[in-house]
């Protein structure tokens, strides 16, 4: 919120005396005035709805505050102890947030023990945005998802003040962890520990947007608030030079199936694939990555048990034509292909977010030009690097 830090870092405090005259300021007893302090300054606009409204009085107490809207009608809220114990100052806080494009007076009273009254008032005007902005989060709140489930914030606007906005996105876990936003592009950001979630534990993401200038007339719309499980941990091992897909619950392997991967033609991807979707039955169409269905290479086929990997056509399924390569030859277009049985097996040991680390392919590193979630393929020092705040 640079620009409402910027009304309180260089806006005039408004003092406003409850006497005139050349013995003002004194009483007869020569008790001094109370004196009121308000921010924001009187007249100040384009102000964050969110923006701490501040009332500092000296040489007596506080003794009343009032906020009308523009129309005169009274806005509820309560004082409050500045952040950070500030002697003698307080604020002001609304029951519900205040709203964007809206002039506001805020209205003090003090008194001191002469009962000498000092009222003082300031009125602003709230940001009208040119934008209101509620970005898509994942996982949905209420789920439970696998270890390797990054959380996921898109924007639809791109986000000129990053660090604005990632700092008002605030992650706590039942068991905590080193967890660090990095932006992928100017309208995604991703958060992640530098190793695997911890299982079974809860997560919450508090969204805290709303009154945060995101840049170029871009405000956030309102606040959100998720919160998720991580399930059990399931990370499993498809190496393509034993083609064999090894599949581990916590630290115990359970099952070491046969499978074949990409062919030389279609090698499989290298690197942590995190699983995104289930699919019980799925036709398989080679156009969806740009290989026409009539070409030699093309494809429509029916599946079953389908547990996608990536956005670029890569999954775990069911593929009774090619059990008799499994577990000696890679002839797929890049799936992890396993028999009838052990794909049904897979598909109802699985969640979206559980991971498989394919390795040992003839294939390409795992990008993120493949999909939604490369993180992991990502060195910790460069994630962290992508954080907006330094």
């Amino acid at each position: 919120m640079r620009r409402a830090a910027a009304v309180l870092a260089a806006g005039t405090l408004v003092f406003l005396a409850g006497c005139s005259g050349d013995d003002a300021g004194s009483d007869p007893a020569g008790s001094a005035a109370p004196q009121v302090a308000l921010a924001p300054e009187d007249g100040a606009a384009d102000v964050s709805p969110v923006t701490p409204l501040e009332i500092s009085v000296s040489d007596g107490e506080l003794a009343g505050v009032t906020v009308v809207d523009d129309a005169g009608a009274p806005v509820a809220g309560a004082v409050e102890e500045a952040p950070g114990g500030d002697s003698g100052t307080e604020v002001w806080t609304p029951e519900a947030p205040l709203a964007y494009g809206t002039t506001y007076t805020l209205t003090a009273t003090a008194t001191n023990s002469a009962d000498e009254a000092t009222e003082a008032s300031t009125t602003f005007t709230t940001v009208t945005p040119t934008t209101l902005s509620t970005p898509s989060i994942g996982p949905l709140d209420g789920t439970t998802v696998g270890v390797g489930m990054p959380i996921r914030v898109y924007f639809d606007d791109p986000v000129t003040d990053k660090a604005a906005v990632e700092s008002h996105l605030v992650v706590t876990s039942s068991t905590p962890t080193d967890g660090v936003w990095s932006w992928l592009n100017d309208s995604e950001v991703h958060f992640r520990p530098s190793k695997y979630w911890p299982a079974n534990i809860d997560v919450t993401l508090d969204a805290k947007l709303y009154g945060v200038d995101f840049g170029d007339g871009v405000w956030g719309e309102k606040d959100r608030t998720i919160e998720f499980s991580i399930g059990d941990r399931h990370v499993s091992i498809a190496d393509a030079s034993t083609f064999t897909l090894d599949v581990y619950d916590g630290d115990r392997l359970v099952q070491s199936f046969p499978m074949s991967a990409g062919g030389p033609e279609f090698p499989s991807r290298n690197g942590p694939h995190v699983v995104t979707e289930l699919n019980r039955d799925r036709v398989m169409d080679s156009s969806t990555y740009g290989v026409p269905v009539d070409s030699p290479n093309g494809y429509r086929t029916p599946v079953e048990y389908a547990v996608r990997l990536s956005n670029n056509g890569e999954f775990v399924h069911a593929a009774p034509w090619s059990v008799a390569q499994q577990g000696n030859s890679n002839v797929s277009h890049g799936c992890i292909n396993l028999s009838t049985e052990r794909a049904a097996w897979f598909f109802d040991f699985s969640q979206p977010g559980d991971v498989v680390e394919i390795k040992n392919s003839i294939g390409p590193a795992l990008s993120e030009a493949d999909g939604d979630i490369s993180d992991w393929t990502i060195p910790w020092d460069e994630w962290q690097a992508g954080s907006a705040l330094k």
